[in-house]
């Protein structure tokens, strides 16, 4: 259970109470994108001993952090024992992070970009501020009532990168830092989402809450942080989806999403594939696009939305 609640892309969709929480901005320019944790907490790494490393990252870092990192102190991180051991138990990691960390404030312009193409293409859309902040490596993103909050450590994978230290799991899950843009992309997605998941906890369900944010985010971005599942998964798209459709309309969502490394013979989270797949039928078989996206973001019942995406 722990592990389905860190998984890297794990989507937390906004309660009404979170909503209220944040004042709404619908001006894309007016979202703020935050990078200062990142330099928080580089200059605490560098101030930090083992004789001090609890006070220094409590006080220098966790303290002094934005809204943002506090929220993700509160649901990710926990606590600066937390942190400290697990910068500890992984120091090439860490020490080869810094980097890739510090390569975030540049990305801006394209996120920004998809800020504007998501205005474009569904007026109704909401934009929260942005916060980039590292993390004890259990989360690459979730939403809260403070905007989205990306784990920055969740994207230090290179070609060079020293695996000896990390788990399967984080071998399985960790990104390069080129995929910033398409994460960000794909929660601004998720914080458009206004489904009523708790009257549905279906695989389809889930699978089209995801699938569909890679789509409309790829339609912003122009990628998808899932791109390995299409080489896999479209030549034997009607397989995967007769195997899809015997599950679809249980809660067991095991064999399709959030599997980390425990998928077997096949890339994990397929659920992601199909979801997308459906979306994408949907929306090319509307005529209108932009009721389309409206319809996307605002789905009440996931089997007459799969009926009409004309998918199977």
């Amino acid at each position: 259970m722990k592990k389905k609640l860190t998984l890297l892309f794990a989507a937390v969709i906004l309660s009404a109470a979170a909503v209220a929480a944040q004042e709404m901005n619908a001006d894309p320019a007016k979202a703020q994108i935050v990078t200062s944790d990142i330099e928080l907490f580089w200059k605490a790494y560098d101030k930090a001993t083992p004789a001090n490393d609890l006070i220094v990252y409590r006080d220098e870092y966790l303290k002094k952090g934005s809204p943002g990192l506090q929220a993700f102190t509160a649901l990710r991180i926990g606590s600066v024992c937390r942190l400290v051991d697990t910068i500890s138990a992984r120091p090439k990691y860490y020490a080869a992070l810094r980097a890739s960390s510090l390569k975030v404030a540049g990305y801006e312009p394209r996120m920004r970009e998809s800020f504007r193409k998501l205005k474009e293409i569904y007026p109704d859309a909401e934009f929260p501020n942005v916060y980039f902040v590292v993390g004890a490596m259990n989360s690459g993103g979730t939403l809260t009532g403070k905007g989205l909050l990306i784990g920055v450590e969740m994207y230090g994978k290179t070609d060079a990168t020293d695996v000896s230290e990390l788990s399967n799991w984080h071998k399985a899950v960790l990104n390069p830092i080129e995929k910033i843009p398409l994460i960000v992309a794909h929660e601004l997605i998720h914080y458009q989402q206004r489904y009523e998941m708790g009257n549905d906890t279906t695989l389809l369900g889930k699978a089209i809450q995801e699938g569909s944010a890679d789509f409309i985010g790829e339609l912003i971005s122009g990628g998808t942080i899932n791109e390995h599942l299409f080489k896999f998964g479209d030549p034997i798209e009607k397989q995967l989806w007769l195997e899809f459709k015997k599950e679809m309309n249980g809660t067991d969502v095991s064999n399709w999403l959030y599997q980390g490394d425990k998928a077997v013979g096949r890339p994990a989270d397929l659920g992601y594939y199909i979801g997308y797949k459906i979306t994408r039928s949907y929306y090319e078989n509307a005529t209108d696009k932009k009721q389309a996206i409206r319809d996307i973001m605002n789905i009440k019942d996931f089997g007459k939305f799969l009926e009409a995406s004309k998918y199977e």
